[in-house]
């Protein structure tokens, strides 16, 4: 008994402090993923010390995906200035734990998303990572939160698109209009998506005309000219 309890505790000091810091990878990814703002240099921090840990052999995706979040938020981080000094390395952590990732759940339409930002950061843009968005729609087509930043990347690099991925791309547009994220739609549509905006703007048609009263009023508001399919608003907005 005396040889179990000795053992019991010892496999306590082994596992326990394992178990806390995987517990509190798991909940700072969660707070980054719903777009919080954390303390500086608690996300660095965390992923100093993922780095010098090893990687577990049983690894569970969840954890394994908590892990690429906060490398990402760490290189993003970086590209804001804050830790530039080795900002090739969080790229090539990020990239690194998104890909682990990945392998382990190949369905995960923000992590091929997530992916192909990393690799155009790190690389400079290369038409062979549009693939990596390719991945991102076909795991995730019709995900309103992916699309807030989805469909701005997509936008930008619209005319290499593919005839296929590109009307996807104006049917996320759409959704997201129709799903109400109007502020988010216009300043795609008023930005990157100006080139494209009368193939945009027809894709309106079949959205609920509240949804596209509630665009085209924001666009007014931007003091934006631009037609939304059957909203005829009245000239005094425009001014």
């Amino acid at each position: 008994m005396l040889l179990t309890g000795i053992a019991g505790v010892a496999w306590s000091l082994v596992v326990l402090p394992s178990f806390w810091a995987d517990l509190q990878v798991s909940s700072v990814a969660t707070h980054i993923l719903v777009g919080e703002q954390l303390k500086p240099g608690i996300v660095e921090s965390i992923a100093v010390r993922m780095d010098a840990d090893p990687p577990s052999s049983l690894p569970y995706p969840s954890l394994v995906r908590a892990r690429a979040l906060i490398a990402l938020r760490s290189a993003e981080e970086g590209l804001q200035g804050k830790g530039s000094h080795d900002l090739e390395r969080r790229l090539t952590a990020a990239e690194t734990k998104l890909k682990s990732s990945l392998m382990l759940d190949p369905a995960d339409a923000f992590l091929w998303l997530l992916l192909y930002w990393v690799k155009n950061e790190r690389d400079g843009f290369d038409a062979g990572n549009i693939r990596y968005l390719e991945q991102s729609y076909a795991a995730g087509p019709y995900e309103g939160w992916i699309a807030l930043r989805r469909n701005r990347l997509a936008l930008a690099i619209f005319p290499l698109l593919g005839e296929q991925l590109q009307q996807k791309v104006v049917a996320e547009f759409a959704g997201m209009v129709e799903s109400d994220f109007t502020d988010d739609a216009a300043r795609n549509l008023t930005g990157v998506g100006w080139p494209q905006r009368d193939r945009l703007l027809a894709s309106l048609g079949g959205v609920r005309l509240v949804a596209r009263e509630a665009f085209a009023k924001r666009l007014a508001y931007d003091g934006v000219k631009a037609t939304v399919p059957g909203v005829d608003l009245p000239e005094r907005m425009w001014r």
